[in-house]
């Protein structure tokens, strides 16, 4: 039958007979992608094939189409499985799952297959679309990787890829990636959204059935969400982000979905010439050290999942030459930086309306928390009166519009990882305070304030 011409959304996975500019479901521009299909897409031998595939499923493997009641079902007896690298674990919460599907996005050249050869156990098999087995090796010998059960295999279609798997049986497969993998059953490209569903619907069936700890790697649009269509990551049990720029050392890994832990957790790694090195203690990371703490500089607390973290800010308050000044922001989001300003110029009088104000967080982290905010506020404060904060203090604290100081979440674990890196001082909400807070962490001075005026008096006056 003659080949038919449709085009589906890349974002949403919308159909139209012809090209649009923008989705008409999910509004979004430039997402309509051209793919060819037939009515008939799946031949008699084909369809014999996938028959096969699905029976072999059932028969071998452990779970049953039988419905069962909550009473009947046995919970699981697996453990975690421990990787080599625990800040691998820590993101995954506590390890992998047998049978998980885990996708691990991230910009191209960021090391995230160097991330997963180099953390996963053996047996496992290392399917590649865009690499030949030779540039694997280079990459294994790099990594000091000589485990007889690393198997490689260069392949881009799904049914050559599962007769192999039925031959392994690995614990572990790998898929790099995604977007190169195919399905002789559908008449469209690699990388297509009928592709990318019916691939990943294929894998998410397999690791369920045969207990296959499943890790795909996507690729990641301009904007640096995984491309292919969000049904992608709804279908995945774990969805991972590794982020940081190619002219930096560093790399954090970001847990943004997990069906078995905490959300929001992050690993930190350094990236050297033998592969990637954990860092054990991150908070010394986006931490520096000076003889002497200029102005516009506070050190604040950022939990990360169940990880507090103590990160350098820095402003820069300077006059501005403009008609519009700017207002430059780097980690944060810049309406809440612009609210914070607001509240500084109403409560405090001091009039940044004409001045330029730029923002930084030192070691590239971005910081949602709202308990960063008093230290925020402070360090712009010092900049625009050029008049440093007191040095090894930390500022945990919520900036309401009135200008008061409000009460944060797990103040006593952030205190003690300050306590822990030789901090002598900490300004906290003062309804925070209490004195089984001050016992918990003796070496570390606690001062209360109920207001960001108050706070400026005590650090800056």
């Amino acid at each position: 039958m003659k080949p038919k011409t449709i085009f589906t959304c890349q974002n949403c996975s919308a159909q139209a007979p012809k090209w649009m500019g923008k989705c008409p479901e999910c509004q979004q521009w430039n997402t309509l992608i051209e793919e060819t299909y037939t009515e008939t897409t799946v031949s008699q031998e084909s369809a014999k094939g996938y028959t096969a595939f699905r029976a072999s499923l059932l028969k071998e493997g452990s779970n049953t189409n039988k419905p069962l009641t909550l009473l009947e079902i046995k919970p699981s007896s697996h453990s975690r499985i421990k990787t080599k690298l625990t800040e691998l674990d820590q993101v995954l919460g506590g390890g992998l799952v047998a049978g998980s599907l885990v996708l691990i996005g991230g910009d191209p050249g960021i090391g995230k297959s160097t991330l997963i050869m180099q953390g996963l156990n053996a047996p496992l098999l290392y399917v590649s679309g865009e690499e030949s087995s030779e540039q694997i090796k280079l990459r294994a010998q790099r990594l000091g990787i000589t485990d007889p059960q690393f198997y490689v295999l260069s392949e881009n279609c799904f049914e050559a890829v599962f007769e192999w798997i039925q031959k392994l049986k690995p614990a572990t497969l790998i898929i790099d990636s995604i977007q190169t993998l195919y399905s002789s059953l559908i008449q469209s490209a690699p990388g297509s959204v009928s592709q990318v569903k019916e691939c990943t619907a294929k894998l998410m069936n397999l690791a369920k059935s045969w207990n296959i700890t499943t890790f795909i790697i996507g690729h990641v649009t301009k904007d640096g969400s995984i491309a292919g269509p969000k049904m992608l990551e709804h279908m995945v049990d774990t969805v991972l982000y590794f982020e940081g720029s190619t002219h930096s050392q560093y790399r954090i890994l970001r847990a943004v979905k997990n069906r078995f832990g905490s959300i929001n957790e992050i690993g930190v790694f350094e990236m050297q010439s033998m592969g990637l090195k954990e860092i054990k203690n991150p908070s010394e990371l986006f931490l520096q050290d000076k003889p002497n703490q200029p102005p516009g500089t506070a050190i604040v607390s950022t939990l990360e999942g169940s990880r507090p973290l103590l990160v350098e800010v820095q402003a820069l308050v300077s006059s501005s030459q403009f008609p519009i000044p700017k207002r430059t922001s780097f980690g944060m989001d810049a309406n809440k930086l612009s609210l914070l300003v607001a509240v500084i110029e109403k409560r405090l009088g001091l009039a940044m309306y004409g001045h330029d104000l730029f923002f930084n967080v030192v070691g590239g982290l971005k910081l949602e928390d709202p308990a960063v905010e008093l230290g925020v506020a402070l360090a712009f404060i010092s900049s625009f009166q050029n008049t440093p904060l007191p040095a090894r203090t930390l500022y945990c604290g919520e900036v309401g519009l009135t200008g008061e100081i409000r009460h944060i979440p797990y103040l006593e674990e952030r205190l003690k990882e300050a306590a822990k890196l030789g901090f002598k001082k900490a300004l906290i909400p003062a309804s925070n305070f209490t004195p089984q807070l001050q016992s918990a962490v003796p070496l570390l001075e606690i001062f209360k304030v109920q207001s960001l005026s108050e706070a400026v008096e005590l650090v800056l006056k």
